[in-house]
């Protein structure tokens, strides 16, 4: 992928998951923001060649200014050695290897899916809302993710209903010429029944409608929802991993 499209893609995830600032800094966007989504409080490079690591202390001060403890959203490329060998000098772990996948919104848009109607709209209702607040998932880090969706000015939401509960739900941000795949999420008792499929598939085909063709997602290395993504036609890009002080 071009560095073009790389900014472009990190420029697409913030506006998915908008932090309270972001700052451009050689090179790298700075997320500043608190909670527990990392894309929305780390530093990501923009371009994957290789950077000068001493822009690792300028990025610390800029969130120590802000009361907040840096964190590095770091490609598994070689042009960054030398970036995580300042990191690991200064007492930072990696955690929570994540994939990068893109793909084209036509080859989405006809995922095989259930026949249930689903629903879009372009706020996070309050029974959207619930889906990330219920017993089968963290509630603080529910209550955060929500919150950031729904400062999105570029986003759709899209659940299904059944017997009158939303029981699966997903989120499309459309920015910077991509459609970025966030918030997937099914209630445990509804999973296995081709729900996320099918809202892959309705956010697929408004990406066509909208003109956008090409997709993105991120998910971690665990997550078994890859072998949706990848009947989707969505690919592999690169890795990356958080970094964090121990």
């Amino acid at each position: 992928m071009d560095q073009q499209a790389i900014e472009s893609l990190e420029r697409a995830t913030l506006a998915a998951v908008p932090p309270r600032e972001v700052e451009t800094l050689d090179g790298w966007l700075l997320a500043l923001d608190a909670g527990t989504v990392g894309r929305a409080h780390s530093a990501v490079p923009i371009r994957h060649e290789r950077i000068d690591a001493l822009v690792v202390t300028a990025i610390e001060q800029r969130y120590s200014e802000r009361g907040l403890n840096a964190v590095f959203r770091l490609p598994q490329a070689a042009a960054f050695d030398g970036v995580r060998e300042a990191l690991l000098a200064r007492g930072y772990a990696s955690t929570q290897p994540t994939l990068t996948m893109v793909g084209q919104a036509s080859a989405a848009a006809r995922l095989p899916a259930s026949h249930a109607t689903v629903e879009l709209t372009t706020e996070a209702t309050d029974d959207w809302s619930a889906v990330y607040l219920g017993a089968d998932f963290d509630p603080v880090d529910g209550a955060c993710r929500v919150g950031l969706l729904r400062r999105s000015r570029d986003s759709l939401f899209a659940g299904v209903r059944m017997k009158g509960q939303m029981v699966a739900v997903g989120c499309g941000c459309f920015a910077e010429g991509w459609w970025g795949v966030h918030g997937m999420r099914t209630a445990a008792a509804w999973r296995g029944r081709g729900f996320a499929a099918s809202i892959l598939a309705a956010l697929a085909r408004e990406a066509g409608r909208r003109g956008i063709a090409r997709a993105f997602l991120q998910v971690e290395s665990s997550n078994a929802a890859q072998s949706i993504y990848r009947r989707a036609g969505f690919g592999d890009a690169w890795n990356y991993e958080y970094w964090r002080r121990r």
